[in-house]
């Protein structure tokens, strides 16, 4: 029984949406492939998850009761900035990186500003219809969410989340997260150009079938 209760197979069984292949569930997580096949496999023995050609959750009464747990594990150790980013792949509801994060996602990690440890926002745009379920969950687990950026002093901690609602979310997967279009974070760095024109050409140097414009060179910066 206990075997099934550790940090991977808790995170596998929340990530897992279905269809997905483990690879997928693994780069979601920001772990080990090998990790998660043995996690999936343990999972699968007890009758909590099913490989059919993709992974599938067949018992949604431990992955509740699991989410549960975080949420109250939460309340007692908030939750850090890496566990924010993966808090949404357990949502189950469909969103993407934007704005700054869109940015940060397509570098590959390689360009951040804006934010640091004591002032941190997220950027997801999500659909409009799931505005309500998206403020619910972060709620669970003390993150506060707005439609535009908070002021740090107005904050508790340092996380803050902010949604930006979509008629649809049309996203590409980078590293196992989902991200608005190279497209359109071009064109938001562009309109932003002071902040970002660093950024452009970091993405210049990295796409080959990108042009961005950017007349600015620097080295790549580490994540």
């Amino acid at each position: 029984m206990f075997e099934q209760c550790g940090e991977a197979e808790l995170k596998t069984l929340l990530a897992i949406n279905p269809g997905d292949p483990i690879s997928g569930v693994a780069r979601k997580i920001n772990e080990n492939h090998e990790t998660i096949r043995r996690a999936v496999n343990r999972l699968e023995e007890a009758g909590y998850v099913q490989y059919d050609g993709g992974l599938f959750v067949i018992n949604d009464t431990v992955r509740e009761a699991g989410l549960d747990f975080l949420a109250a594990a939460a309340a007692v150790s908030p939750p850090t900035i890496s566990e924010a980013y993966v808090l949404p792949q357990f949502a189950g509801l469909e969103f993407a990186y934007t704005a700054i994060d869109a940015v940060y996602v397509w570098t590959r990690g390689g360009y951040q500003v804006a934010r640091n440890e004591t002032d941190y926002p997220l950027f997801i745009a999500i659909r409009e219809t799931d505005l309500a379920d998206w403020e619910r969950f972060f709620e669970r687990f003390g993150i506060p969410t707005a439609q535009q950026r908070q002021p740090a002093d107005e904050i508790p901690g340092s996380l803050q989340i902010v949604l930006e609602p979509r008629a649809q979310v049309d996203a590409e997967t980078i590293d196992g997260r989902p991200v608005i279009s190279r497209e359109e974070t071009v064109a938001f760095a562009r309109e932003h150009y002071a902040t970002f024109e660093s950024a452009l050409d970091i993405l210049d140097r990295m796409y080959d079938d990108l042009e961005t414009d950017a007349d600015y060179h620097t080295t790549l910066a580490s994540p």
